[in-house]
């Protein structure tokens, strides 16, 4: 991927370099470098340093922390769509002898599994791994927190268990696997479980004066598959190209969009902020758009991957120092600034290059007993069935090859639509998930659930 700084307005790229230059100089940071994906290519970078003359470019290494989290779901997905385990599974079926095996695997990637957010013993991002050699130093004796299945409560030790999984099933150290499976296909070369030159050095800053201490660099041991990586802007926004297009030599388009969707309900407290959690990734509303991606820390580095798939705009930031900057916010203002400034063009329109005739008889107008909906024909050979009003349940649906059609999103996701013909081979209504759908309000002439009164439509008298 070429870094390119000619793609966007000279405005746009002055917006978006005030923008990091205020958060190095308010967050203080030694240095800070983000970059801006657009269209599956990087089309600004931009860093912030406190040294003259040194700033850093797409390929030095800052640690990425629990952005880690979001590779070793990918792995956990590859095996899935391999077939080698179902998300449902619990943990036990596959590595069993944890103490922690009633979780589900899906439960795991989703923080619903209701292990405990940290690992008990000395603090882990600043103490060897070599202190937690096993599984068991990890978990504790008492493992569990919550419920299983009952909360979102973000674990680390639940993320160990993964990389665990895929060791296990694959028979190979988890970094070998992700080299092998993630970071080699996707030509991420700069993405590593250990520095590798040239490098940014990890920093605390002193709350009330600008000095600063060197933190600590661990190498966390069984925990590395929650927190481990080191790896550049460059390679994070080729990352993050992957994360919204898919690539079938590591996950397809439709594995990677369901990562993205929200597999557990939202705390309470993050339930006005419009935050919830996919398998392995973060989702978020931010000034009235969704964005997805993660955050990451550890003791002198901080991180953040910021997606738009609507607007098409992702966003890199890495920085190195404990606590001052918010990458998150950030990341999430970077995004802003490109899709407000330079929103994305659509593609033109075109028509359809083949239809079926009895799939175009379906399109227009429907009836859910009197609410009135319309069905459309999409580009990608599915359809779409919505409320001509502006709130009801609406979503696209997939063509399964069979003359029917499965949802995606929304109330209708996983549920089945379908024509229903009378035995002359005209359409008598649609049926999905036993709603009936009819041409006309109340169609005496359909098969409608009750029943419809035969003295039909009437006033008031």
């Amino acid at each position: 991927m070429t870094t390119s700084h000619q793609e966007l307005l000279p405005g746009t790229r002055r917006a978006l370099l005030h923008r990091i230059a205020v958060a190095q100089s308010e967050g203080r940071t030694p240095s800070l470098v983000a970059a801006v994906v657009r269209g599956g290519r990087t089309v600004w970078h931009g860093a912030r340093t406190s040294v003259e003359g040194h700033a850093p470019d797409e390929n030095v290494q800052y640690r990425i922390g629990s952005i880690t989290k979001t590779f070793t779901a990918v792995l956990v997905l590859r095996l899935r769509d391999e077939g080698v385990l179902d998300l449902g599974d619990p943990l036990e079926k596959h590595l069993p002898g944890t103490g922690a095996g009633e979780a589900t695997i899906a439960e795991l990637l989703a923080h619903t599994s209701g292990l405990a957010a940290e690992s008990p013993g000395p603090w882990w991002e600043r103490t060897p791994g070599s202190l937690r050699p096993e599984l068991a130093d990890v978990l504790g004796e008492q493992p569990f927190r919550h419920p299983v299945g009952r909360r979102h409560h973000y674990s680390n030790p639940g993320y160990t268990l993964l990389g665990a999984l895929v060791e296990k099933l694959r028979g190979a150290p988890w970094e070998d696997v992700l080299r092998r499976e993630v970071l080699e296909p996707l030509g991420l070369n700069r993405t590593s479980g250990r520095p590798s030159a040239p490098h940014a050095g990890g920093w605390a800053v002193h709350p009330w004066a600008d000095v600063l201490l060197p933190e600590p660099v661990e190498d966390l041991g069984r925990m590395a598959p929650a927190g481990q990586l080191w790896s550049t802007t460059g390679d994070l926004a080729k990352f993050a190209v992957f994360l919204t297009y898919g690539d079938e030599r590591v996950l397809s388009a439709e594995s990677v969009r369901e990562m993205r969707a929200p597999a557990a309900p939202a705390e309470l407290a993050d339930v006005a902020a419009g935050v919830t959690y996919g398998l392995g990734l973060q989702v978020f509303h931010g000034d009235g758009r969704l964005l997805v991606g993660h955050s990451g820390s550890l003791p002198g580095f901080l991180a953040n991957l910021t997606i738009s798939v609507d607007d098409d705009v992702a966003a890199v930031v890495l920085t190195n120092c404990t606590s001052g900057p918010q990458p998150g916010a950030l990341g999430a203002d970077l995004v802003r600034i490109v899709a407000e400034a330079e929103p994305r063009i659509p593609e033109p329109w075109r028509p359809l290059p083949e239809v079926e005739p009895a799939v175009l008889e379906l399109a227009g107008q429907w009836y859910w007993g009197t609410q009135v909906f319309a069905l459309r024909l999409t580009a990608d050979g599915g359809v779409s069935l919505g409320p001509l009003t502006v709130t009801g349940r609406r979503s696209r649906f997939r063509a399964n090859g069979d003359g029917t059609w499965t949802g995606l999103e929304g109330y209708y996701a996983g549920e089945v639509l379908r024509a229903v013909r009378r035995p002359d081979g005209s359409v008598s209504h649609l049926d999905l998930g036993s709603f009936v759908f009819t041409r006309r309000p109340y169609d005496e002439a359909a098969d409608v659930p009750g029943g419809v009164d035969p003295e039909g439509w009437r006033g008031i008298s």
